[in-house]
């Protein structure tokens, strides 16, 4: 055989082959749907012979789908993909039926995989005034912004007006809605475009309508409560567009010139989705005398800094005739000095030659409460809660606690219900385990066990080894009231002073390891807690001063000199739970506390 003779072999057989290609991975499968189509399009003029009253008028158009042919049974074999087992689309696929002067025209389209019939099946692009999702502040009225165009891609241009528009808005309610925009072309295909429409609270505008926009909270007000990392603070008001806060009870006793580095320890406490929702401020601090004490304008702030105490302005705006929130029951600081050497606090009520005043003065070294104030950025949403004490605002940034759940993931100030007491978590040591305070003063038989210092050495230093000590009646005689098989052996540092108890200014420590110990005055959460559970108990703190020691009196006024020996007075200890305590169940909040297990 020649080489010209074996080209044109190998050139036939070429030719052959892709002809066969063409023919079964083109041309078969285009003339099978093409068939369909037809058969398809048959099934559907039978359908509507037999169902007479559903065939349009006017300028309507009726509809049959392919399912709908199949149910019926109008069509008996299924359409394929070409090369397939899968199912041409039974929901997408349909006849379409509209009436004309010569009288009624089809309208066939099949959809089997990348194989569409060319028929306009398409609906309009609706083209919306404004964003796809936008966002409605709480109780703001909901302006329904349209449609910017709708066009066809065989229509053209068609009317706006003709949009169907669906959904409601409820601006009272948070959530999120939808509202439906509906058009049509010709042949009636449906295009349909939703826009989300978020209702949000944020902080600021739930400030500014709870105060009728004054933006300032007064009186005894039951509805400015709010939860922040754990912890139940009270809304001072705005300040700019953000919003400042105030912890809802002394966490606290300090003495004035400790504040700065208090707070920053306190600082520590706050979980870092909270801290995200923060903001530096600057806060009122100026120096004011006695004759000064009902200004309302502040003229010296202090730099931008994470956290501060309240100011007397604070306090005086806060007033009304309902009384004022901003009045601890104990004694607390004001961010405002009279001089070098005193500062100011404010109470509820004043005794003897000070009742009926807002304020007193008193020396910058004596230990008063403590009530640590925060800003949040005004537009942080609030989550849920309506303000009051029993369901306050929440902003999302405390998660939910899951059974099983280890305490030692949990945040400092979150209460735990554990040997029929309540207590609450203070931190979460670097071993794992979780250093927490009872909520109240030890028990037994429903009265306050009280104990005092039997020692005959004359500096009553708090010693857990020391027959007569408080500290030793803590660490031996305690577990006849606790349980204490949760807690674990820990170190505790006592701070020893020369002579007054001032923060940061011990001279000397001792370190012992106990399972439970008297609070340090200092603390987190260590301050008075205003209950019928609590009585006035015992400080670690301890002073070289025969007559100075912690203590707390049963009204909450933290006292460091000029103690008996013999005072009897209640117990409150802290202890360390297991790095294994677990959550049974609860949410951690004073009335719903979490519920331990090992």
């Amino acid at each position: 055989m020649g080489k010209d003779v074996k080209k044109y072999i190998k050139i036939i057989v070429t030719v052959v082959v892709v002809g066969l290609f063409v023919w079964f991975l083109v041309l078969l499968p285009y003339v099978t749907f093409r068939n369909d189509e037809k058969s398809m399009e048959a099934a559907a003029k039978r359908y509507f012979e037999l169902n007479s009253n559903e065939l349009p008028t006017g300028e309507r158009i009726a509809t049959v789908s392919l399912q709908t042919l199949y149910y019926k049974a109008f069509l008996k074999d299924d359409f394929y993909i070409p090369y397939t087992k899968e199912a041409c689309s039974v929901t997408d696929s349909w006849v379409k039926v509209k009436k004309t002067g010569e009288g009624y025209k089809y309208y066939t389209y099949l959809k089997c995989g990348a194989l569409t019939s060319t028929i306009d099946h398409k609906g309009p692009v609706i083209k919306l005034n404004g964003d796809e999702e936008i966002t409605v502040n709480k109780n703001e009225a909901y302006k329904e912004l349209g449609v910017s165009s709708v066009v066809d891609n065989v229509d053209g241009k068609i009317n706006t007006s003709s949009v169907t528009i669906k959904g409601n808005v409820d601006t009272k309610k948070v959530g999120t809605y939808e509202v439906n925009y509906i058009a049509f072309d010709s042949l009636k295909n449906k295009t349909t475009v939703t826009r989300k429409v978020k209702v949000v609270e944020r902080l600021k505008n739930t400030v500014n309508e709870a105060t009728a926009n004054t933006g300032i909270y007064k009186g005894a007000n039951p509805n400015n409560y709010l939860y922040l990392s754990g912890m139940l603070f009270r809304i001072v008001g705005l300040d700019g567009d953000n919003v400042r806060v105030v912890a809802e009870e002394d966490v606290a006793n300090v003495n004035y010139d400790g504040l700065d580095d208090w707070l920053k320890y306190y600082y520590k406490h706050i979980n870092s989705s909270a801290k995200k929702l923060l903001v530096k401020n600057k806060y009122c601090d100026m120096t004011l005398s006695e004759n000064d004490l009902n200004t309302t304008n502040c003229t010296k702030y202090t730099k931008e800094r994470e956290v501060y105490i309240p100011s007397v302005i604070d306090v005086n705006n806060a007033q009304a005739d309902d009384g004022n929130y901003l009045k601890p029951q104990s004694i607390s600081w004001v961010a405002n000095k009279k001089d070098n050497k005193s500062a100011y606090v404010t109470r509820q009520v004043f005794f003897d030659e000070s009742y009926g005043k807002s304020f007193i003065v008193q020396d910058k070294d004596l230990n008063c409460g403590v009530r640590p104030v925060l800003t949040i950025k005004g537009s942080t949403l609030v989550k849920s809660g309506t303000g009051t004490v029993d369901n306050p605002y929440s902003l999302g940034d405390t998660k939910k606690a899951n059974a099983d759940d280890l305490v030692n993931t949990r945040n400092s100030g979150e209460y735990v219900k554990y040997s029929n007491m309540l207590w609450r978590i203070m931190e979460v040591n670097d071993d794992g385990t979780t250093k927490v305070i009872s909520n109240g003063t030890l028990k037994k038989d429903g009265q306050n066990v009280k104990v005092y210092y039997e020692t005959k050495s004359t500096a009553k230093i708090y010693n857990p080894k020391e027959k007569g000590n408080v500290g030793y009646y803590i660490n031996n005689k305690a577990s006849e009231f606790v349980d204490t098989s949760y807690f674990v052996n820990k170190k505790v540092s006592v701070p020893i002073y020369k002579n007054k108890i001032n923060y940061g200014k011990e001279t000397d420590t001792k370190s012992y390891t106990v399972k439970l110990s008297a609070p340090n005055m200092y603390d987190i959460f260590s301050a008075f807690v205003y209950d019928n559970s609590m009585q006035s108990y015992w400080f670690i703190n301890s002073s070289k001063e025969r007559f100075a020691k912690g203590v707390t009196t049963d009204i909450g006024v933290a006292v460091d000199s000029n103690v008996s020996d013999y005072l009897p007075t209640g117990v409150r200890v802290v202890g360390n739970l297991n790095k294994k305590t677990m959550i049974m169940k609860g949410k951690g909040t004073k009335d719903n506390p979490y519920i331990i297990t090992k």
